[in-house]
């Protein structure tokens, strides 16, 4: 595996971030990116890009565009559809270097973005990847961000930690159910919105249970 810093300046908004390249022949891309407070250093998306990797997919860890132009905060309402065209670019430039499925995946805001940008064009990814979906506000259950999911058509992984904040299983077993595509939910115990991933330290386990049930669902 070889990883290697990715600028594209032909797009715009321009891609940036780190492309983890398998050793062989690769078995299809992924594009992964962070939430609101984060960026593509993230440890979990870091050690999902080495596990995913080393089953032979390239993967793209992507800084979002409002991270791009600003290094801390989060993104402000007016960021949401340049980041979903910023991840629709990066799905362009896995394309052009990478045969097979693409798959879209990120972590809070940034699997929000994903899921709304598959809503509008089902045919930007084969497969989604939603981790800690941020199904509503921390103690606000009733505004739910679930408008867009009847449209769709994409086949959807949850991976949700059952204390998360942002909707507990059962709120989210109720989304799964307006998605017309197949969806599978991925359970961690006891984890929070981070799903508990601290490296080496907690859950250290997680980024190879999620590969294992990618592979068993979408491959």
């Amino acid at each position: 595996m070889k990883v290697t810093e990715l600028v594209d300046t032909t797009q715009d908004p321009p891609v940036r971030g780190f492309l983890h390249s398998p050793g062989s022949a690769s078995a299809g891309g992924l594009v992964l990116t962070h939430g609101a407070g984060g960026n593509a250093e993230m440890a979990l998306l870091v050690a999902l890009a080495e596990a995913f990797a080393d089953a032979g997919f390239a993967v793209l860890r992507c800084d979002l565009p409002f991270r791009q132009v600003r290094r801390f905060g989060p993104p402000r309402p007016t960021d949401a559809a340049r980041d979903r065209k910023g991840l629709s670019n990066a799905v362009t430039v896995m394309r052009k270097e990478f045969p097979g499925k693409i798959y879209l995946g990120g972590q809070s805001y940034g699997g929000r973005q994903c899921s709304m940008l598959l809503a509008e064009d089902a045919s930007i990814a084969e497969g989604l990847v939603l981790l800690s979906y941020p199904l509503h506000p921390p103690n606000r259950p009733e505004q739910l961000r679930t408008q867009h999911l009847p449209k769709l058509a994409t086949p959807t992984m949850f991976v949700e930690g059952t204390s998360d904040p942002f909707g507990t299983i059962s709120e989210i077993e109720a989304a799964r159910k307006l998605i017309p595509a197949k969806t599978q939910l991925v359970t961690v115990e006891g984890a929070g919105h981070d799903l508990g991933f601290k490296g080496k330290k907690g859950r250290a386990d997680l980024p190879g249970i999620i590969l294992e049930n990618f592979l068993r669902f979408f491959v």
